[in-house]
């Protein structure tokens, strides 16, 4: 049985691409003037600026005074960055450009030409160009769903059940009971005849099991490795007279014995199944924030939580690894004085911060009561990325869905494993 072989990417630059995407969902034109341009690695870039060219000039046609106005700076936008690339990159290239309003909405004629550039985490296959009133990101969303699947069979000769593993999130898809007679001796039946009988519904059922096993894995799901388990000798026999449709059955990757079957025995299988699924993102999370809350009622001082704490041992280079769950909802907002250079800094939850910035842009500066202010905004998880970046502090983003990222939220959604006991 070979285990599925399974790539462990980046969680800080998934969970920025997740944010930037789920941002650019929101958003939406005035009119047809949003672009989303998707290049794959094949296409030569000089193709590319010679079509959005042509639609530039195709653009100069439309009625709308600002619709043309908006449409044909995004377009000049667009070229003027493909420029900076000697050739597309590896994955491909997405680029959305657009005229949108103001944070908080603005009249019309406010709007300000925005450009987000994405290199994708796979390989795109497709080229596309579309002007619309909001921006596709369909293709990427879909490139960020979890192929990587297992799927789960829990059996016995009394009940089944299935499961999926994919990303951080295990489903029990649903369970089944056999119907199938136990094997005490019934109202007069010769034991022989009973037994026949018996081994008749064991065989309908193991077939009923293999067609709901391939509808789940090979038709609806494209899992990439299958565990078996069960109490007894089901699962073996199951296995052993080759029920499952070919394909499944080359992709059974372990055989667990576990005392329950049904929805039950799929929980209990992930459970035992780690050594198997080393390689799945929720299995690490598991282990992350298990080992953080041993640590942290440990009496050695080599785990902390609270996201003021770890940042102040962030910033003393005490900080070894950042545990942050993806639905933190925090940014950063620094105030800065263009005289003094006095800097003001809050982090508070997302809805906040523009009627936050608004109330600090409102006063002078506390230092030398200037009015010339700036100010600047990043998610909590890029500011702490910014820090780590300067010690050596690795971050882990743990999906706050899960068992697991519950518990990391119970202790306000962050956590750390220290370098040292900075109190010794």
């Amino acid at each position: 049985m070979v285990k599925p072989k399974i790539e462990k990417q980046d969680s800080v630059k998934l969970y920025r691409l997740r944010k930037t995407l789920e941002e650019l969902s929101d958003k939406s034109g005035r009119g047809t003037e949003l672009i989303s341009l998707y290049v794959p690695p094949k296409k030569a870039l000089h193709e590319v600026t010679n079509g959005l060219r042509e639609e530039q000039g195709t653009a100069d046609n439309i009625k709308s005074d600002l619709t043309r106005t908006h449409v044909v700076d995004a377009l000049s936008r667009v070229m003027q960055r493909l420029k900076l690339y000697k050739k597309t990159p590896d994955n491909g290239l997405v680029m959305f450009c657009g005229a949108l309003p103001p944070e908080g909405g603005g009249p019309i004629g406010s709007e300000v030409i925005k450009l987000y550039e994405i290199e994708p985490p796979k390989e795109l296959q497709t080229f596309l160009y579309r002007c619309d009133d909001h921006f596709h990101v369909d293709i990427l969303k879909d490139m960020l769903k979890e192929e990587n699947m297992i799927g789960f069979l829990a059996i016995d000769a009394k009940d089944a059940g299935w499961g999926l593993l994919h990303g951080d999130r295990l489903d029990v898809l649903s369970e089944t009971s056999s119907g199938v007679a136990g094997k005490h001796r019934q109202g007069g039946q010769s034991a022989r005849r009973f037994e026949r009988l018996r081994e008749m519904e064991l065989n309908d059922y193991y077939n009923r099991i293999a067609h709901t096993t391939k509808e789940y894995f090979i038709d609806i799901y494209s899992i990439k490795g299958l565990i078996i388990s069960g109490p007894g000798p089901t699962k073996e026999n199951f296995i052993k007279e080759e029920y499952l449709e070919y394909r499944l059955q080359n992709m059974i990757i372990a055989t667990l014995d576990t005392s329950y079957a049904g929805a039950e025995g799929v929980r209990e299988a992930f459970s035992r199944a780690q050594d198997v699924l080393t390689d799945f993102r929720m299995v690490e999370e598991k282990r992350l924030v298990e080992k953080l809350f041993h640590d942290i009622h440990n009496s050695k001082g080599l785990a902390t939580y609270g996201l003021m704490e770890i940042i102040d041992l962030l910033k003393r280079n005490v900080v070894d690894t950042i545990l942050i769950t993806d639905d933190t909802n925090l940014r950063k907002i620094d105030i800065t004085c263009k005289r003094c250079q006095n800097i003001q800094s809050e982090i508070l939850e997302r809805p906040k911060v523009i009627a936050r910035i608004q109330e600090f842009m409102s006063k002078p500066c506390p230092n030398c009561k200037s009015m010339d202010l700036e100010s600047s905004e990043r998610d909590i998880v890029d500011y702490l990325a910014l820090l780590a970046g300067e010690t050596g502090t690795k971050i882990e983003v743990i999906s706050g869905t899960t068992e697991h990222g519950a518990m990391l939220s119970s202790i306000g959604k962050s956590g750390a494993f220290l370098r040292y006991n900075p109190n010794q």
